[in-house]
């Protein structure tokens, strides 16, 4: 007979602040099968972790259930708990007693009480039928993928080159350097980017651990981490190459100029964006339209941004200071010039930055007006801006020779299309999504795919580089290793019952399964396969099944419900 041990936590009063603890615990010692029980105030804590590895020692307990918090929260937790007490971690369960219990239920201590002890019981019965499984090993291809060649590319390429692994820099356009490259100075100092940006590239190009291909496109990404096979059109034909790991590193788009008509966007040739200014700020500052010196200009923030009409309800981040940035620019090389800043409100986030924009204030005579643009149009070959001060609460007109609209940061063009070959997911504004947004910053939820800089969400140059070089780390940790180790809970195929039917192959989302070609029945790629369980719902034979996660497990947990 199995000996568990069942360990219930109060989670301070998340849990025992509804549920009678005392009582679950005084329940669940009289099933047969457990050999312990007992509570903790949080069994996640170092003292709950050694009493689960004290009473695995001395009740010589061979299956462990925590009734706890959600499995996505601690089960890791627990598992290393109790393999460094002899208990093979695939036999510690998560009882989930706080999201799926106490807190739908806290206005009922009684039903949750009697809740929990059910849950709990029929987790114990999942235990006894739980396998001791072992983690499969994966051998790994130190080489990496860089996808985009930009700041954030060129960042990764060499963090990871310089450590000493090859590295296939991937590049669409004809050179390195993406929107960094049209820079004509950067805040905080006002130093052009040619410089840094140049000896990067420079780095890059001439590194031997890096091999750069531009006019190059990813076209078919296959295998699993650390065994990709990606599939690149280059100018001089398609080439296969064979990578442990991606990192993409697309950067970003700008909200198209042509969509922005109230501002004039598209139609008049006086009305452009802030990159098309920075091209002006190196090149002399002529009107577009006529070819005169600029006098005055009008910066609109949010031009597309924060804007939940076009779907773009984010901010864009950087705007704010690159308006700073330029408006000052525009300042120092025209001093008796007129430069006007219409703002919803000022976000300068990062080290030294509010103070730049105070500069632009105090030093350059910027002048800031709160309110939204209403309206841009032409007259007599003068530009007009229309909107309202919300300070004064009164309109506000200024004629000015140009208006720099800051549009809204959006994804790359192909930024989707280039997600589902990489098998990886992207927002409802088509930015490649992270696996967590605090936890896992980096990481897509492909394991082997990462994600580097604009790509994930705008930012800026600081960011950028520093997500890049936490990319690059994340991949040098995945080299580090002499071979990966994949959870067991994968799908397996009983040979007897397959028919090969090919339901399964169909149902996968992670290409994980195949037909054999002369069995006759499905294959399981443990590699790929992530145990979502997609194939044992779809296979009408029962063939198809996930390990620890049985039709004998389930019926025994619904059988001691209904019992």
């Amino acid at each position: 007979m199995a000996r568990i041990g069942v360990f219930v936590c109060h989670c301070g009063f998340n849990i025992a602040g509804v549920i009678d603890v005392g009582r679950v615990v005084e329940e669940i010692k009289k099933l047969p099968e457990v050999a312990f029980a007992a509570d903790y105030k949080y069994m996640c804590s170092e003292p709950g972790q050694n009493l689960i590895r004290q009473a695995i020692k001395e009740h010589k307990l061979d299956g462990i259930v925590v009734a706890a918090c959600s499995p996505s929260m601690h089960e890791a937790t627990f598992r290393k708990a109790a393999a460094s007490a002899g208990v093979n971690p695939y036999r510690t369960e998560i009882a989930n007693i706080r999201e799926q219990v106490s807190w739908p239920h806290q206005n009922y201590p009684e039903e949750a009480t009697l809740k929990a002890i059910e849950v709990i019981r029929t987790i114990i019965e999942k235990v006894r039928y739980d396998e001791a499984l072992i983690p499969l090993g994966i051998p790994v291809i130190k080489k990496a993928l860089v996808i985009g060649g930009g700041i954030a590319g060129l960042t990764v390429a060499l963090d990871i080159a310089n450590a000493g692994y090859p590295v296939i820099l991937v590049e669409k356009g004809e050179e390195l350097g993406g929107k960094v490259r049209r820079l004509s100075g950067l805040y905080i100092n006002f130093n052009a980017p040619d410089g840094f940006l140049e000896d990067k590239i420079k780095s890059v190009t001439e590194h031997p651990n890096i091999t750069v291909l531009t006019r190059s496109e990813v076209k078919e990404v296959g295998g699993y981490v650390g065994n990709f096979t990606v599939k690149v059109e280059t100018p001089s034909g398609e080439k296969s190459f064979d990578v442990g790991a991606i990192v993409v590193a697309t950067g970003f788009d700008l909200y198209p100029l042509q969509a922005l008509g109230e501002y004039g966007g598209g139609r008049y040739p006086d009305v452009i964006t802030a990159l098309e200014f920075e091209r002006m700020l190196k090149d002399g500052l002529r009107r577009p339209s006529d070819g005169k010196e600029v006098k005055s200009v009008a910066f609109i923030q949010c031009a597309g941004s924060r804007d939940p009409q076009r779907h773009r309800p984010y901010c864009s981040k950087i705007c704010c200071m690159y308006v700073a940035k330029q408006a000052s620019l525009f300042k120092q090389k025209v001093p008796d010039g007129q430069a006007l800043v219409f703002y919803i409100d000022i976000r300068s986030q990062g080290k030294k930055y509010e103070e730049f924009v105070q500069r632009a204030i105090m030093d350059y005579g910027v002048l800031y007006i709160r309110g939204k643009v209403a309206r841009v149009y032409e007259e007599g070959g003068r530009v007009f801006v229309r909107g309202v001060d919300t300070l004064s609460g009164r309109p506000v007109e200024a004629e000015v020779d140009l208006a720099v609209l800051a549009n809204a940061v959006v994804a790359s063009p192909g930024a989707e299309e280039l997600a589902k070959r990489l098998r990886v997911a992207t927002d409802a504004f088509g930015f490649f999504q992270e696996a967590h947004p605090k936890l896992r910053p980096v990481e897509s939820l492909t394991a082997g795919v990462f994600i580097a800089g604009a790509a994930q969400f705008p930012k800026d140059i600081p960011e950028t580089i520093a997500q890049a070089s936490g990319a690059a780390a994340k991949v040098l940790g995945l080299f580090a290793q002499r071979e990966l180790i994949q959870e067991p809970t994968v799908a397996y195929v009983i040979e007897e019952l397959c028919s090969g039917c090919g339901l399964c192959i169909e149902a996968c989302p992670y290409e994980a399964r195949a037909f054999h070609p002369w069995k006759g029945i499905a294959t399981v790629n443990v590699a790929l396969c992530q145990g979502c369980g997609a194939c044992a719902v779809v296979c009408p034979n029962k063939a198809s099944r996930v390990r620890n996660f049985t039709p004998l497990q389930y019926l025994a947990m619904v059988e001691e419900i209904a019992g």
